[in-house]
């Protein structure tokens, strides 16, 4: 793997990365998939059970059925194994899945990567690709559902 900052940025206007990774049931979920078909919501966080994730994917929850509206799924995704997120998943009734970038390939494509004392962990980091597979929406932190939103219509 090329080193991280060799990696150039994503931004808006640009292919999203193409990938697969498996969700919390093992199921494996590839994003070309939904080319034609579906916007993507792409959610890096942290952790699972963790305050700010939990508060940011709550929200989503919340607004789960405006997205499904506009044509767009969701997917939450970390590090984590299926098992933390299955547990994340039924404490929060979540409607959408998880997926697992174990080795954190996914996050280092999308640029959702920090470093801290020599450890690589996600960059919360919010990615909207719409059905031609097209980055319309990239920030990172925490923006409201209605600026994600926003971008879909």
């Amino acid at each position: 793997m090329k080193n991280y900052k060799d990696i150039p940025a994503i931004k808006i206007g640009d292919k999203a990365p193409l990938f697969t990774l498996p969700n919390q049931a093992g199921e494996k979920i590839s994003i070309k998939d939904y080319k034609g078909k579906k916007n993507i919501l792409l959610i890096f966080y942290p952790g699972d059970n963790t305050p700010g994730c939990t508060k940011q994917l709550c929200a989503l929850r919340n607004d789960y059925s405006q997205f499904k509206k506009l044509n767009t799924i969701i997917f939450g995704i970390n590090q984590a194994d299926k098992e933390s997120h299955q547990k994340f998943i039924d404490k929060q009734k979540f409607p959408f899945d998880l997926l697992i970038d174990k080795d954190r390939l996914v996050s280092r494509k999308y640029k959702a990567l920090k470093f801290m004392f020599a450890y690589e962990s996600i960059k919360r980091s919010v990615v909207l690709i719409d059905k031609e597979g097209k980055i319309i929406f990239l920030k990172r932190g925490l923006p409201k559902d209605r600026e994600i939103l926003a971008a879909l219509k």
